[in-house]
């Protein structure tokens, strides 16, 4: 009789590990609490896959020889203590897919950067011509791709949920990019349990893996010199003092890894201080992967990040406008702010998570000219940025919102939406918003446009 694999979450995580499941013998059944998305319930009725949606059923469920969980339902969860009460494995689908493949991976993890840094590593390996797939928290699921397809390398965005959920996982390259308190509502509100969690990153790798990290972040550091690292530390500094193998010297980026090359920031399509440590990562991760420095530097220059990431939308009337609705939080606009020089038209607001702007109010108060506030509460930014910004608007239309940044703004300058919030209040998402931004955006160059034939 086959072992009875139990799926908890039914989106691409879950619908994957259920291919993957099916595909090696396993007895599958796939419960979510809430609704199915229908592109999965088909796939699920196409493969003869039992599922349920909107409920537990811990019938169906506690009688399992193991449980892959999707990586949102926390521990504590009421069904996941009764399975771990009764002694069943729980798993991630990371996890699960490792056990069927004998490809490659580099696991990038951190509290923010994550996507980018990813995508830039695939985009890297794949133009230097690597069989390579993009998985974990972008892209198809990683089980799903490991049934359908084969390939020699994964790339995984790995989020601290994910990390939870491993075993015997072991990537061939490590990326830590950062670590802010984050998600701390998962972790007992004990940020050194978070810290733990994104350290599973490398629990399991050996001597020969190599293990890349940005070492002037504050708690990485201190992490680093006092526990026991065993794979091949590659650290990377901004600080052009610095004796790591990479490191900005203040005009290029220095490598000193197969081969010693420098590369100009101004050679790639990313901007500010941030994605430098994206960059020296990323490029670091390829080129010990095997990949020449001529490829990726030719390839840095082809880049497009995701969108709703410091996206530049259009320039109307010599302004720039920036999508950076993905900054749901202060550590990320800190970037936003940072990657500018020009005078700042600052769009902020929305669900506010516990924010302490005065991480930002230095920066704020040197780049920002204006501050256009897009929520239903924006009292605790006016309180914040009060006596900080000269100028201060309020609005719940993002249309009424270009436009009055446009006539607030002077060539030159840059209007960026980096939010710093939540955006359930006003839209669906982040990518809601950012979205209704750049069609704003886009209509208003028409409209100017026009006015100008």
């Amino acid at each position: 009789m086959s072992e009875r694999v139990v799926i908890l979450g039914a989106g691409e995580s879950g619908t994957g590990a259920a291919l993957l499941a099916k595909q090696k013998g396993f007895e599958v059944f796939v419960s979510d609490q809430g609704p199915i998305k229908d592109k999965y319930k088909r796939e699920l009725e196409m493969e003869s896959i039992p599922f349920e949606e909107n409920t537990h059923s811990q019938e169906k469920i506690l009688n399992a020889s193991f449980i892959i969980k999707s990586p949102g339902i926390p521990l504590k969860a009421e069904i996941i203590k009764k399975a771990k009460s009764q002694g069943i494995s729980i798993i991630d689908e990371l996890e699960f897919a490792f056990l069927y493949t004998t490809a490659k991976i580099v696991a990038i993890t951190g509290t923010n950067g994550k996507t980018t840094t990813t995508l830039l590593i695939y985009h890297l390996m794949k133009e230097a011509g690597f069989n390579v797939a993009l998985a974990g928290n972008v892209g198809f699921s990683m089980a799903r791709q490991v049934a359908k397809e084969k390939f020699d390398w994964y790339v995984l965005e790995m989020s601290s949920f994910q990390l939870d959920g491993i075993k015997t996982f072991k990537p061939e390259i490590g990326v830590l990019l950062n670590i802010t308190p984050d998600h701390l509502d998962r972790y007992e509100y004990l940020l050194d349990n978070y810290i733990n969690s994104k350290f599973q990153l490398i629990q399991n790798m050996g001597p020969e893996q190599h293990f890349i990290y940005y070492v002037n972040d504050p708690i990485i550091e201190r992490e680093v010199n006092r526990r026991t690292l065993i794979p091949k530390q590659v650290p990377v500094s901004l600080l052009p003092s610095s004796k790591a193998a990479i490191h900005f010297d203040g005009e290029k980026m220095n490598f000193q890894l197969k081969k010693n090359f420098r590369i100009a920031q101004s050679e790639t399509t990313l901007k500010g201080p941030h994605n430098l440590i994206n960059t020296m990562c990323a490029v670091a991760a390829v080129v010990i992967a095997g990949a020449t420095v001529d490829s990726v530097t030719s390839s840095l220059k082809t880049f497009k990040n995701a969108p709703h990431r410091l996206e530049s939308v259009a320039t109307i009337n010599g302004v720039e406008f920036v999508n950076d609705s993905k900054a749901t939080n202060v550590d990320s606009v800190v970037y936003g702010l940072g990657s500018y020089n020009q005078p700042l038209i600052w769009i902020a607001g929305g669900i506010d998570k516990g924010n302490d702007y005065n991480i930002i109010k230095d920066e704020v108060k040197k780049k920002v000219k204006v501050l256009i506030c897009l929520g239903k509460d924006n009292s605790k930014l006016k309180s914040a940025f009060g006596d900080v910004v000269d100028q201060m608007y309020e609005t719940q239309s993002v249309t009424d919102l270009v436009h009055q940044a446009l006539r607030v703004a002077d060539a030159g300058d840059v209007v960026l939406l980096s939010p710093a919030c939540a955006s359930f209040d006003l839209f669906k998402n982040y990518e809601d918003r950012g979205d209704q931004f750049r069609k704003a955006v886009l209509d208003l160059k028409k409209e100017v446009e026009g006015q100008h034939v």
